[in-house]
Order: structure tokens, then sequence, then C-alpha cells
């Protein structure tokens, strides 16, 4: 039973159907191909930006920090939250590619709110130039918490920005769960809502390895693609960056992984309620948290479960420790079923 993380499940078959005819013959590289070309114009079709500017990109680290990296100075920050991946799980690579920026941690949870925003917003630029200038304001949908963030609370957010002339960056590694969680299309997403620069997650969806950096503004691309180029991320075999995406977009696969993996969370969710766990967050896509005691974690990884655990396993049996548990599109319904008996007989 593994629900360790997204990233570790299989990859679909279609994906490697798309890799199979993208593999015939001579082409051009670098992503001057048919199919890369084809690719980015369907995407701007999804994304009902026919300017947009389209970049495929092999991780969503690269995705995020290069998108960063146009939208921020080195002398700038970008507000974020405490708990986001840019800060958390990316090794200073933000940082880095911007060229010394620095991260302004928005105060709360993980999904920001439009007042702890305005006050960090506040906070900074009030000493001149010898503090950072304002930057982007990046948020992550889904959060790392597993929160979605409702349109509502999105176009908030992107309002405060505006109001101070900040541009939006949408770390959307998860970006087609949450779609799928909140019924939306990903223009109604991203620009619609307010998004300057919107990363389209494919890895934790099901890709081998692949991103989507979405910049609506054509006028960041060819900084963009400098800044690709010297940051080692443009493949030469582009086509087999665009072979994924391809499989992704066709017959909207990339919705289709998401709802799979949206149900089993959705699963989880219910089945765990009544159980004597408490569930840590009010809306989900495929993530749940929850805490339980040490003892019950302890049960469920003697029994075989792979998830995340914050804390370790040895200590006080009844202190509570929160567990993450991420469903990719492969889980089947027995298998979160199998991890709810193993979950009651642990209690």
């Amino acid at each position: 039973m593994f629900f360790a993380s997204d990233n570790s499940g299989p990859v679909p078959p279609q994906v490697f159907e798309a890799m199979a005819r993208a593999n015939d013959g001579h082409v051009s590289g670098y992503g001057a191909d048919a199919l890369s070309l084809d690719v980015a114009d369907r995407l701007r079709d999804l994304f009902e930006a026919p300017e947009a500017a389209v970049y495929l990109v092999p991780t969503g680290t690269a995705a995020n920090v290069l998108s960063l990296s146009v939208l921020c100075p080195p002398y700038g920050t970008v507000f974020c939250s405490p708990v986001a991946h840019i800060h958390e799980d990316e090794c200073n690579a933000p940082e880095f590619f911007t060229g010394g920026a620095k991260l302004t941690l928005v105060p709360g949870a993980d999904r920001m709110t439009p007042e702890a925003l305005r006050a960090s917003i506040e906070g900074e630029e009030s000493r001149g130039i010898h503090g950072p200038k304002r930057g982007p304001v990046s948020i992550t949908q889904v959060t790392e918490r597993g929160n979605v963030y409702a349109m509502d609370e999105l176009r908030a957010l992107t309002a405060v920005a505006r109001e101070y002339g900040l541009p939006v960056h949408l770390d959307g590694a998860r970006f087609a769960n949450a779609a799928v969680k909140l019924g939306v299309s990903p223009a109604e997403m991203s620009w619609k809502a307010g998004v300057d620069i919107c990363v389209f997650g494919g890895t934790k969806n099901g890709l081998m390895g692949v991103e989507a950096v979405i910049i609506f503004d054509p006028a960041k691309a060819e900084e963009f693609e400098y800044r690709r180029k010297r940051g080692a991320m443009l493949f030469s075999k582009h086509r087999y960056l665009a072979a994924q995406m391809d499989a992704y977009l066709r017959d909207e696969l990339w919705s289709d992984l998401a709802q799979r993996a949206n149900a089993r969370g959705d699963q989880l969710v219910q089945g765990m309620k009544g159980m004597g766990v408490t569930i840590r967050h009010d809306t989900h896509a495929n993530m749940v948290f929850f805490d339980a005691t040490r003892a019950v974690h302890r049960a469920l990884h003697d029994a075989g479960v792979a998830y995340n655990i914050w804390g370790t396993l040895d200590g006080a049996p009844k202190q509570e420790l929160m567990g993450r548990l991420v469903c990719d599109w492969s889980l089947e319904p027995a298998q979160v079923s199998e991890f709810l008996d193993v979950l009651g007989r642990a209690i």
C-alpha cells in the first residue's frame, strides 16, 4: 500500500504510446519539431490564451524557478506561504535562479489570506533601498498541505497583488487535481483569475517528467528562453517532452488522471471519518493529512503502508503525529479499502 507520493506512481500506457509515435525518424531539436509546436498551440487552446508563450521543462523545480526568475529581480522578494514548495523543498533554487532575490513568508497556514498578504507587502519597501523591492506573489494550487484555494480565495489574493502592481506566479504541480476539484477550466484558474505565469504540472499526475510553463505576457518570452537555456533546462531531444504532453492533452487525459486520483482521496476521507483520527484540512484533492497516535502510525508502518509521517516512530505511543497520504492516478478502490481496513484494525 503506497501512499507516499504521487511522484512515485506509474506512467499511463498512453504516454508510452505517444513516446513510441514520436520515436520515428529524425526531427529538428530544441523544440523546433512539429510535435513540440503543435503541443504548444494545443496548450494555448486549452488555456484560451492564443498569445501566450508556452514552454516545456523537465521538472517542477525548473518550472517554478525559471518562472520566478523572469518576474523578480535579484534585489526583489517573492511573497509565498511558509510551507510553499519554493521555500521548503527546492534547495534555495528560487534564490539561485533569480540571482539572489529573497522569499518573504506570509504568516499563517498553507492558504494565504488577503489580509496577511497585504500586511506582508506593506512591510516591505519600508526601508527604501536598504530592503528588498516588492516582487511577485507565488500561490500554490493544490497547496503543500492538501488544501485547494476556492476561486474567490484565489481571486482575492491576485486582487491584492494587483493593488501593488505585483505579478502572480501559480505553482501548479497539482494544477489538474485542483481544477477538477473546483470544476473549473484551466483558463478560469489561471489568467482569468489574475495569474501572470502558470505551471501546468504533469509529473505528479502521471507523466514521466514534464511540466508546461504558460506565460500570459509574451513580452517575458525571450527572457524565459535565455534563462531556460542558461539553466540547462532546454532539452535537445525536445520531442520526447512534447510526446508526454501530447498524450496528456489527448482526450483530456490530464483531467481523467486527476479525477481518478481525487476520487481515491475522497474515498480515503469518507472512510477515515469517525475512525478516531483527525483529518486536518477542510478541502482536499488527492492528498489527505491526518493526526493519529504514534501507536497507530507504527501499526500502519508494520503492516506495510508507505506514507510520510512528521516525527519518528520511536517514542510515546499515545503522542499524536501528523501523516500524509497521497493518491496517484493508478490507485484502485480496493487498495484504498485495504488501507482503511488496516487503519481500522490499528485503531
